[in-house]
């Protein structure tokens, strides 16, 4: 991952502080969340912010980074929404992830507040640092000590380092966990991320349409381009997996693989888009 941030530990994370923790600490959580940010609601962003938001928008739109794309609404400026693709040769390829971001009114004095919006609604962590509850741990989004922000950085260095999150091998992004201890964890944690992401990721995300139009618009385009690796990785894996559990190594994400239903939908949304019906 970028050497700007650091992971945090997999802990289940439903609710914003877990059994024990103080009302003080639990307080200190709503400061991640762009949805729950009252200190930010009486503030309005400094001219010097606005100039410095409107740059930062300017340099991802006129030189894209890979896999990644913004959509800011068009009534508020320091809100936006990102897509990002699940790179190639990762658990995540061929995923659609949507995230909220929120730029302070001092920017960029202090870093965006992001909030992960594809968790399959608080039941699919996809990563040791994208709680279910759609925290981002990153050190340089303050959400984990580390290195932390500085002014330099900018809306591409976050979205960039939260695209690394999603490597090929998720599982060492937990802290101490560089290595496996059973010699099974890395396959397992990838089966469910890899089976996840197309449920989740991208068969919800066509069938709800809850991402903005934009996004869609980028989701449509791509999945037909993914289509043949979609095919193509459900029939390798559904031989061995469909109807066992996952064996999630950190006791996280539960369920049953069910790949050929996978295969239905997949199949059902690509007639839909190659009729235009969707």
């Amino acid at each position: 991952m970028a050497s700007s941030s650091k992971v945090t530990p997999a802990v289940d994370d439903n609710t914003p502080g877990e059994i024990g923790a103080t009302s003080a600490s639990i307080k200190e959580e709503i400061k991640w969340d762009p949805f729950q940010s009252p200190d930010w609601d009486l503030e309005k962003p400094t001219s010097d912010a606005i100039v410095r938001m409107k740059r930062d928008l300017h340099l991802v739109f006129s030189d894209p980074l890979p896999g990644i794309f913004i959509a800011p609404e068009s009534d508020d400026i320091t809100r936006l929404h990102a897509l990002i693709t699940g790179p190639f040769d990762t658990p995540y390829e061929g995923g659609f992830f949507h995230f909220m971001l929120r730029f302070p009114p001092s920017y960029p004095f202090h870093p965006p507040r992001v909030k992960f919006m594809t968790t399959g609604s608080g039941t699919v962590r996809f990563n040791p640092n994208l709680y279910r509850n759609g925290k981002v741990c990153l050190s340089i989004l303050g959400t984990w000590p580390g290195p932390q922000w500085a002014p330099a950085q900018n809306l591409s260095s976050v979205l960039m380092s939260i695209q690394s999150l999603m490597n090929e091998k998720p599982f060492h992004n937990e802290p101490g966990f560089h290595k496996e201890r059973l010699g099974w964890e890395v396959k397992s944690y990838n089966d469910i991320i890899r089976h996840e992401t197309l449920r989740v990721a991208v068969c919800d995300v066509l069938e709800r349409k809850s991402y903005p139009i934009e996004l869609m618009e980028v989701v449509k385009l791509s999945f037909m381009q993914f289509y043949e690796y979609y095919s193509s990785t459900i029939k390798k894996y559904a031989p061995e997996l469909d109807d066992t559990s996952m064996n999630d190594p950190f006791g996280i994400n539960k369920g049953t693989f069910n790949f050929k239903k996978l295969s239905q939908r997949i199949e059902k949304l690509q007639l839909a888009l190659s009729s235009s019906s969707l």
